[in-house]
């Protein structure tokens, strides 16, 4: 499989709410095995309040099924107080991968 094509998605909690944040990435995953177009995904933590989801796919029809899937319906209800801004969503292209 070529895997041509991505999504970041970086995450800021408020103050204190960092891993409860992380939780709940953690249990997305299990949306994200069920899609059969997502290559790989990927849950990060980049500080006590920033953490993200690196996704990827080998055609637009897998990424357009994910970004209308289940894993970012979930984004979209994060729990009021958790998030201290909206999601930094975007599509990219991979240029190269191992």
């Amino acid at each position: 499989m070529t895997v041509t094509l991505g999504i970041p998605a970086l995450l800021e909690a408020q103050p204190g709410k960092g891993s409860e944040l992380a939780e709940y990435l953690e249990k997305a995953r299990e949306l994200a095995v069920a899609e059969e177009g997502t290559a790989s995904w990927y849950a990060f933590k980049v500080s006590d309040t920033s953490s993200g989801i690196f996704d990827t796919f080998a055609t637009d029809d897998a990424r357009s099924a994910h970004i209308n899937g289940q894993v970012p319906a979930a984004l979209g209800k994060v729990p009021v107080g958790l998030p201290a801004s909206d999601p930094a969503i975007r599509a990219v292209d991979v240029l190269a991968f191992k």
